[in-house]
C-alpha cells in the first residue's frame, strides 16, 4: 500500500512587505519631531518670570542701574544681559569723584549686609543710591529701626558725616495694603521709616538739617515686579540718596547732563529742616 506525500505549500514573500518597515519608521520619525517641538516651545511666561528674578539680583548686588520695572523689560530685548556699562559711573568732571570713593567705602564697610541681601549700594540718575531692605531693617509694618541693624546704620552714618552731602531719604514699599493700629496706608509707613532715619542722622550722628530732606514714595517707586515675594522684599526699603553735587559755576562739560527730576505725587514728599 503505497502512501502520498503531500507538499506542503510553498511560502512566496509579498513584493510590499518593506511598506510595513516603512509605515514604522515614517511614524517614529513623525513622532520623534513631535517630541523636539514640544521641548522647544518654552513658555514665555516663565522666561519673563526668570529674567525678573534675575535682574532683582543683580540690581541689589548693583550690578544693574534701577531704570524701570524689570517686570515690564522684555527677556528677549538685544543687550539686556549682555556687558551692561558699570552702574553709577560718576563723571570726575562734574565734582562727583568723592561719590566713587564713598561708594568703595560703603561697601567695604557693608559687605556682610551686602552679601546677605539687605543693603544694596548702586548709582542712581541723581547720585548714590544705598537700599536699606526692610528684611534686615524694619520688621513688618513698623517704621523703628531694629537693634540689630543699629552697627550697619551706625557704619553708614559715620562715612556720611565725614563729608557734606546733601541727602535724600526715601522711604518705599510693596504693593500690598497695610492697615494697622499705627498705619492707615503705605503712603504712611514709607514717610515714617523715611523720617525715622533722618531724625537718626540730625540726632545722633550730628548731619546738619538743612542738608537733609525726606520723602515717601510709598508703592509708587518700585525696582522690581510686585508679583512675587523677591519683587515685594526689594520693593520694600529705604533709600538713602547722596546727591551729585553741581558742577562749579562758569564751568562746562560736554558729558553734564540735566539729573531728571524725580517722578511723584506732589503733597506726599516733604523736607524736614531745623
Amino acid at each position: 500500500m503505497s502512501t502520498r506525500r503531500r507538499r506542503k505549500p510553498a511560502h512566496h514573500s509579498s513584493p510590499e512587505r518593506w511598506l510595513v518597515s516603512y509605515a514604522d519608521f515614517i511614524t517614529l520619525l513623525f513622532a520623534f519631531f513631535v517630541v523636539m517641538y514640544s521641548a522647544a516651545q518654552v513658555d514665555k511666561r516663565k522666561v519673563g518670570q526668570l529674567a525678573t528674578a534675575i535682574q532683582v539680583a543683580f540690581q541689589q548686588l548693583g550690578a544693574f542701574p534701577t531704570t524701570g520695572n524689570p517686570a515690564t523689560l522684555n527677556p528677549t530685548e538685544p543687550g539686556l544681559f549682555s556687558n551692561p556699562p558699570p552702574a553709577g559711573a560718576i563723571p570726575a568732571s562734574q565734582g562727583n569723584g568723592d561719590l566713587v570713593s564713598l561708594r568703595k567705602d560703603l561697601e567695604q564697610a557693608l559687605a556682610q549686609e551686602i552679601s546677605r541681601g539687605e543693603v544694596a549700594v548702586r548709582g542712581g540718575p541723581e547720585g548714590l543710591v544705598i537700599s536699606l531692605r526692610e528684611l534686615g531693617f524694619f520688621d513688618s509694618g513698623s517704621a523703628t529701626l531694629k537693634a540689630t541693624s543699629q552697627p550697619a546704620f551706625s557704619r553708614m552714618a559715620e562715612l556720611l558725616a565725614k563729608n557734606q552731602y546733601n541727602v535724600r531719604i526715601e522711604g518705599h514699599t510693596d504693593n500690598v495694603p497695610i492697615h494697622n493700629s499705627q498705619f492707615s496706608s503705605n503712603w504712611e509707613l514709607s514717610t515714617a521709616r523715611a523720617t525715622e532715619l533722618l531724625l537718626l542722622l540730625i540726632e545722633k550722628y550730628g548731619l546738619p538739617p538743612e542738608s537733609l530732606s525726606v520723602a515717601g514714595y510709598g508703592e509708587y517707586h518700585p525696582v522690581a515686579g510686585n508679583g512675587t515675594e523677591v519683587g515685594r522684599a526689594a520693593n520694600r526699603r529705604v533709600d538713602v540718596v547722596i546727591l551729585r553735587k553741581a558742577p562749579p559755576a562758569g564751568t562746562t562739560s560736554q558729558t553734564q547732563t540735566a539729573a531728571p527730576k524725580l517722578p511723584g505725587l506732589s503733597g506726599h514728599s516733604s523736607k524736614v529742616t531745623r
